[in-house]
């Protein structure tokens, strides 16, 4: 039997990885974020504890005296919650502080070193959950038309590009221009903008994995909440990255895409 933390930020991820702990037999501390995380959280880990964003003393605190030496990130921490809502600590603040950039790579990589720091060890956030990660090829029953897979090529040379400066994970298309790139908002927000400003054309949504050569965090994710704001707002294709992109309740995602004749594809990473 396993021991190891998880950091629970929102959606289903770290429910799924929690469930996926138990029928494996681990013990598992969960860290649910404040802000961001469901309650359920308390109901599937051996120890449950709450912290604010920004509580990184307490953090470490609490994987010390839990005797944590690895743990996970799980879930989304929405972007802009770290700007409006987080209250650093001091250990915290003098990270900021340091920093020469806010975005997630940075931010996320010093909060690494420090825990490296303290012997605790950030392990690969799909770790329970590989099963769930996407598979190469078409994934649903009909394939894009040729004017989806144009839009789809154009829109992983853009997404590939804007993740190489760590800005958003997708992009919204729309016959083979970028009508919306994600930001802070997140996926369905931005979908819902493009929606705007198309005239009712239909849209491709693509999302990359920012070229990273780990899963430690901020792994894109998929589920039957994308296919419903895909279905609302116009839009036809879901490419992502094959290995590398979380399909949350899969068979029903899969399912509802069918049932819009929505097409999802799994592509290599570039």
């Amino acid at each position: 039997m396993s021991k190891y933390g998880v950091i629970a930020g929102n959606g289903r991820f770290p429910l799924l990885a929690l469930e996926a702990a138990q029928r494996l037999g681990d013990e598992v501390v969960a860290i649910g974020i404040k802000e961001e995380a469901q309650p359920e959280i308390e109901k599937l880990a051996a120890a449950c504890y709450w912290i604010s964003l920004g509580q990184l003393s307490k953090l470490i605190e609490i994987l010390k005296s839990e005797g944590v030496t690895e743990v996970m990130m799980t879930g989304q921490v929405k972007h802009a919650s770290i700007f409006s809502a987080i209250q650093p600590d001091l250990r915290l603040f003098k990270l900021l502080s340091a920093l020469k950039e806010k975005n997630t790579d940075s931010l996320i990589g010093a909060v690494v070193k420090v825990l490296a720091d303290e012997g605790i060890r950030l392990v690969d956030s799909t770790t329970l959950l590989k099963p769930l990660l996407a598979g190469a090829g078409l994934l649903t029953k009909r394939k894009p038309s040729q004017a989806e897979e144009r839009d789809i090529a154009y829109g992983r040379r853009i997404a590939n590009a804007l993740a190489a400066h760590d800005v958003g994970q997708s992009v919204a298309i729309s016959d083979k221009a970028c009508v919306a790139v994600e930001a802070m908002e997140g996926t369905d927000a931005m979908l819902q903008r493009a929606a705007t400003l198309v005239n009712g054309r239909p849209l491709r949504l693509v999302k990359v994995s920012r070229r990273r050569g780990h899963l430690l965090f901020d792994v894109p994710v998929a589920g039957p909440g994308t296919i419903a704001t895909m279905k609302e707002t116009g839009t036809t294709a879901l490419a992502i990255d094959a290995g590398r992109t979380l399909l949350l309740d899969r068979d029903e995602m899969l399912a509802a895409a069918n049932a819009s004749s929505i097409s999802i594809v799994g592509y290599a990473p570039e």
